[in-house]
């Protein structure tokens, strides 16, 4: 398939705005312009103007979105990743009023200026990309700023953490790490087995990210991530996301969200405050667990999907507004001012400007 081709299939209005990063046209102290980012989450395209107003409301500046289903591979990942760019463009086009293509760190201040939300593009998988590192230089055209080396299981650039091998990076995710580093693309790790994630972090020249996951000291699970590798993540200036997947979090329902909470501040604890971040890899409707969602997550999450999880939320997280309850619980743990807004924006501000 040719560039002119690949580019038919998607969108226009893909060429990146390399502004410089603007400074605060507002108050940073004054709550309403408090910069908070989500390193992954959900902004579906079927939100309607109001959610996405209660969404505002609750602080939010900038997110990042996956833009495909990482369970697919080969030509069918490519056509999701068209298609999901496609809806994901319709969607900011359709809410200007609240809405911006997140593409470089001076987005997120403009959304934050304006009171907006700057919607970042991620792959969470590198399927799409396949084989083909020239197709990066394309999906970043089209304003991917992103990619996830691995999701659950083995593919050309590593191994994910249910993989059984053990394997780590491989020879060609060397490559592609060097390739998303030339492109100014953020690295994401989430997802990847232990071994892959520390790979992939020494072999990156630029700070690297694990947007969503939780830490496995506090509570065992495959997808979170060990002491060591939350280190060695911090001490080459990268950035861990804790996500709000309750499973990930504990096995307790009613109260989960302090557990929540112990997560962020063992991260703290481990990285250090100036390396930890939200992200968050949950919806933001209010979600209530009734037959018809369920049945709808089971064709949704195929083979991921386990009913003994759910519900994968946590109740005081449930809803649009959940960002500022973070923000309030983090304060009633004592945590300061300005720790706080480094959790929950500038850390993650801080490696766009690096990386992006």
């Amino acid at each position: 398939m040719n560039r002119r081709d690949f580019l038919a299939g998607v969108s226009a209005g893909a060429v990146p705005f390399l502004a410089p990063a603007l400074t605060f046209a507002t108050d940073p102290g004054d709550p309403q312009n408090r910069l908070i980012m989500d390193s992954m989450g959900e902004l579906r395209p079927i939100y309607s103007p109001e959610l996405l107003q209660q969404i505002i409301a609750s602080g939010l500046n900038a997110i990042a979105v996956t833009v495909c289903d990482p369970k697919t591979f080969e030509q069918q990942a490519v056509e999701a990743a068209r298609k999901g760019i496609s809806e994901y463009d319709a969607f900011i086009r359709n809410n200007p009023e609240l809405l911006l293509k997140g593409k470089t760190v001076a987005d997120v201040d403009k959304a934050l200026s304006n009171r907006k939300i700057a919607v970042f593009y991620l792959f969470q998988n590198s399927t799409p990309v396949g084989r083909d590192l020239d197709s990066i230089d394309i999906w970043y055209e089209l304003g991917i700023r992103s990619i996830q080396l691995t999701y659950n299981y083995q593919n050309w650039a590593g191994a994910g953490c249910k993989e059984t091998t053990g394997s780590g990076l491989t020879r060609f995710g060397h490559e592609m790490v060097a390739r998303l580093n030339e492109k100014k693309i953020l690295i994401d790790l989430s997802h990847a087995n232990m071994r892959t994630m520390s790979d992939a972090i020494r072999a990156s020249k630029q700070p690297v990210i694990v947007s969503h996951t939780a830490c496995q000291r506090v509570f065992k699970n495959i997808r979170n991530t060990t002491d060591e590798n939350m280190r060695l993540l911090a001490e080459r200036g990268g950035v861990v996301g804790i996500c709000q997947i309750r499973p990930f979090v504990t096995d307790i329902r009613k109260g989960a969200f302090e557990h929540y909470l112990n997560h962020i501040q063992h991260a703290i604890k481990v990285a250090g405050i100036d390396h930890v971040c939200i992200g968050s890899d949950r919806d933001h409707r209010v979600i209530e667990m009734t037959d018809a969602y369920l049945a709808e997550l089971k064709a949704e999450e195929g083979d991921n999907f386990n009913v003994a999880d759910w519900p994968l939320y946590t109740e005081s997280l449930n809803g649009p507004r959940r960002m500022e309850t973070i923000w309030n619980g983090l304060a009633k743990r004592k945590l300061s001012e300005d720790q706080i807004k480094k959790v929950m924006g500038q850390n993650l501000r801080r490696l766009y400007a690096e990386v992006l």
